[in-house]
């Protein structure tokens, strides 16, 4: 059996939290997750900048050895440059090397091998990507976690699986996630300009 080294593990540890059930792994940690905090992104910076730059070099691919090392570095890659790189170009750089990951991870059924929480993040590359190729697959994995999701936690997966189809929505009429022009330096069509005023426009 291969040990999972133990910075992945404090990946994990520091992303998830303590064990639990899905929806008391949610209501801890959400607000990292999902929230804008100077304060989170302090500690993620601060705790794990030296992690994203190795594994942005490859330093770390051997964590995929493990499907929850490759679920780690997936969290690095896709997750942690939006705290250490917020709002700048930088916070999606390392988001191709996510997407390889993890559809690397889901082609050899990796996925089956994780906690239902722990494979909201295995697929958010997916629902990162400009593609609505990707975007599809996306859609396809969030319906099938919360189809075999506990009944009393159908509500939680039925959200991430509601994100899910607005970002696909958004790709599928756009190409491209309009929020991310100004950041990338992207000119916006009228419409993607109009758009960005409407409300949840910018995930």
């Amino acid at each position: 059996m291969i040990a999972m080294p133990a910075q992945a593990e404090a990946v994990l540890d520091f992303w998830f939290g303590a064990p639990g059930s899905a929806s008391g792994i949610a209501g801890r940690q959400f607000k990292l997750w999902f929230g804008k905090s100077a304060t989170h992104d302090r500690t993620v910076t601060q705790r794990f900048s030296a992690t994203l730059k190795a594994a942005s070099a490859g330093r770390l691919d051997s964590w995929a050895a493990t499907p929850r090392g490759r679920l780690a570095l997936v969290v690095v890659l896709d997750q942690f440059p939006h705290h250490i790189f917020r709002n700048q170009p930088q916070a999606f750089a390392t988001d191709p090397q996510a997407l390889a990951m993890s559809m690397a991870a889901l082609a050899a059924g990796e996925d089956q091998l994780l906690a239902p929480i722990e494979r909201v993040f295995l697929y958010l590359p997916l629902e990162h990507a400009e593609s609505l190729e990707r975007q599809d697959q996306s859609v396809a994995c969030y319906e099938k976690l919360a189809r075999e999701s506990a009944a009393d936690e159908r509500g939680l997966f039925d959200d991430f699986l509601k994100y899910a189809r607005s970002h696909r929505d958004v790709v599928a009429r756009f190409g491209r996630f309009p929020h991310r022009n100004e950041i990338l330096g992207r000119v916006s069509s009228a419409a993607e300009a109009e758009f960005l005023k409407q409300p949840g426009s910018r995930f």
